[in-house]
């Protein structure tokens, strides 16, 4: 198994220290830096090409929303996964659509991030089970909130009008 570049960004050191000491002890691993806020990991993703950022959402001068596009402009082939306590659906939401293709929650076992860490190294995508159905409303509740695009496009319900009917008569 190729080995996994990881950046740990992590404003609180005991977190951050804890997760780098967990991970050097996996032989597919390799942590290749640690940053405390979104300025430094964009420094470190643009110097060291990490695999995986496992990236903490509320951290001091750019938090992990704003670091997200800009690491991903740098690092394009680093695949983000958010480690945060935040369990709501709409940071997990945020995050999802910003780039992330991870979220995980602080208080999930070792053995669950080690599993998210290399799936979502190898692109497969990873929400915590706990927060999945909540994301899955959220979703729904944005597509609801779209209502008139989706009569448009599905037609005019009950007039008997087509799409084409539809927008020819704007």
């Amino acid at each position: 198994m190729k080995e996994i570049r990881v950046l740990v960004v992590d404003d609180q050191t005991i977190v951050r220290e804890g997760l780098v000491s967990i991970l050097s002890f996996q032989s597919d691993i390799k942590i290749i830096g640690q940053a405390q806020n979104g300025l430094e990991a964009i420094s470190i993703a643009r110097q060291d090409q990490p695999d995986v950022i496992l990236l903490d959402l509320v951290m001091p001068k750019l938090d992990g929303f704003s670091s997200i596009a800009h690491l991903k402009e740098v690092a394009p082939s680093a695949k983000i996964m958010i480690l945060t306590g935040y369990a709501d659906a709409e940071r997990v939401y945020k995050a999802i659509k910003s780039g992330a293709i991870g979220y995980m929650l602080k208080d999930s076992t070792w053995e669950q991030l080690l599993q998210a860490i290399r799936n979502v190294a190898i692109g497969q995508s990873y929400i915590d089970s706990s927060i999945a159905i909540k994301v899955i409303q959220e979703i729904k509740n944005d597509l609801e909130k779209n209502y008139p695009m989706r009569r448009l496009l599905q037609g005019d319900v009950g007039s008997g009008k087509t799409v084409v009917a539809t927008i020819a008569a704007l």
